[in-house]
């Protein structure tokens, strides 16, 4: 017996709906919360990753990372940072073991105004993964939208073919300069922008098609459906599943276990938003940015300058925090604790 098209969309969850319009990924370090999703792709960040650290059920790979590190010799702090590179790692690497697609792993926030160590620590991050057999196809390095990260985004893409997804991202001038510098992919925060506004304004609540983090996308994703470029936009930071559903079409959206589980529950209908044919046809206007030109139109989107450096910042936090467990653990080891 047939099943009318109303009815089946009745029994489709949301999730299953917006399966149909973009790609969805898993926004997650607690790999074992992946796999009743089926997402296609996972994407990691220090704070994830330090709190997966904390989990009992993942301590093995935070032994195996210590190890690594002390084996591999150096000052401390060289061994550190070797064992946060082989962590970051061996999370990506039994990511990629639940979903068929691509994980993306996050290069140090701490060095989002230098170029030249955000490309060498990404293919340090990618030379630990074909140690591992998982080719750089499958991997998305993490780096800050400030301009230095942009340009280091261009630089792994051009001349060593490292695939890059640019984070923290929350102005028009930051996706700009992405699509110009032909990065695979971006990461515009959705949740973080809707934070900023019911802090700093007096409207408190938003329906999702006037939410801020969401017009915000939807502008960017028409920009680079409209020009042609090859960016990909991928949704992240939700706050709630309106946002989520109101991005459908998007390229790709990152969401955590516990709004993939509310979408999955959800049985209401939900509509294609975005597509390439309505960027077609809306009113923009194509813009070049030099780095003069970037930092005036990034410096003049107040909200934009204060989550992205608050984003570095409690990154950063993250990654202090983690290295101080890992130094404490590793000083245990060492002394026979």
């Amino acid at each position: 017996m047939s099943v009318s098209p109303d009815k089946r969309r009745k029994m489709e969850s949301a999730l299953e709906q917006i399966k149909k319009y973009t790609v969805v990924v898993a926004d997650t370090g607690d790999f074992n919360a992946i796999e009743e999703y089926k997402p296609q792709d996972a994407t990691t960040n220090p704070s994830l990753i330090l709190a997966a650290a904390k989990m009992p059920s993942y301590q093995h790979l935070v032994d195996q990372a210590m190890k690594h590190a002390m084996a591999s010799g150096g000052s401390e702090d060289e061994q550190v940072t070797s064992a946060m590179d082989k962590l970051f790692v061996s999370f990506g690497l039994e990511i990629l073991k639940k979903v068929p697609g691509r994980v993306s792993t996050e290069v140090d926030a701490r060095l989002s105004f230098d170029k030249e160590a955000m490309v060498s620590r990404a293919r340090r991050l990618i030379s630990l993964y074909e140690e591992a057999g998982v080719a750089k196809e499958r991997i998305l390095i993490k780096l800050s939208s400030t301009w230095e990260g942009i340009q280091a985004g261009l630089e792994l893409e051009e001349k060593h073919g490292i695939h890059c997804n640019m984070t923290l991202l929350f102005s028009f001038a930051q996706a700009v300069a992405c699509a110009e510098a032909r990065v695979t992919l971006i990461s515009p925060f959705v949740g973080r922008i809707l934070d900023w506004y019911k802090e700093n304004t007096d409207h408190k609540n938003y329906e999702p098609h006037e939410d801020p983090g969401v017009l915000s996308v939807t502008k960017i994703y028409n920009y680079y459906k409209k020009f042609n470029y090859g960016t990909v936009v991928m949704g992240a930071s939700f706050r709630n599943t309106g946002e989520v559903k109101a991005l459908a079409g998007c390229d790709l959206l990152t969401i955590s276990p516990g709004l993939l589980g509310e979408l999955s529950q959800d049985h209401s209908a939900v509509k294609c938003s975005l597509t390439p044919q309505g960027a077609k046809d809306c009113d923009l206007e194509k813009v070049h940015l030099d780095e003069k030109s970037f930092r005036w139109l990034h410096n003049e989107d107040r909200m934009a300058v204060e989550k992205l450096s608050d984003g570095i910042r409690k990154f950063a936090a993250d990654a202090v925090k983690l290295e101080a467990m890992i130094k404490e653990r590793m000083s245990n080891v060492k002394n026979g604790k």
